[in-house]
């Protein structure tokens, strides 16, 4: 794959991380029943890099795990959706739990709204962010 064009360097890409691991601790007024859940795919390497951010910070790792939405998604071609089926695609409970969707990218919030009926598939978080 050829890069036409770079938006952040390296060191630019690591100060975004920890601002936006502050913003997560400031708007939650800490971590305490905080969580990561991933898009797959490449919001699962996001949700993981801000958890150990988080652990930089605090000194606790949070938890995080990768969902697939893709099972959710309102643009399937056959309309038909589906549900996980008591698959859990992580090794935490998300019940009562500030989730936080993590993924690289944010163009219609059909991918976030797939996730979200995802994760209401896996228990009843406290809040979704």
């Amino acid at each position: 794959m050829v890069i036409k064009t770079e938006l952040l360097d390296e060191k630019a890409f690591n100060r975004a991380l920890t601002r936006i691991a502050h913003e997560i601790i400031e708007k939650n007024k800490g971590i305490e029943g905080l969580c990561f859940l991933g898009i797959k795919t490449r919001g699962i390497h996001l949700a993981a890099r801000l958890s150990d951010k988080i652990f930089d910070i605090e000194g606790f790792r949070l938890p995080y795990g990768g969902i697939d939405t893709a099972k959710y998604r309102d643009d399937l071609e056959n309309g038909r959706r589906h549900s996980l089926d008591n698959e859990k695609p992580f090794e935490f409970s998300v019940l009562d739990k500030k989730v936080i969707l993590v993924d690289d990218v944010l163009y219609t919030g059909r991918t976030v709204r797939a996730a979200m009926d995802a994760v209401m598939d896996l228990g009843r978080p406290k809040l979704i962010q």
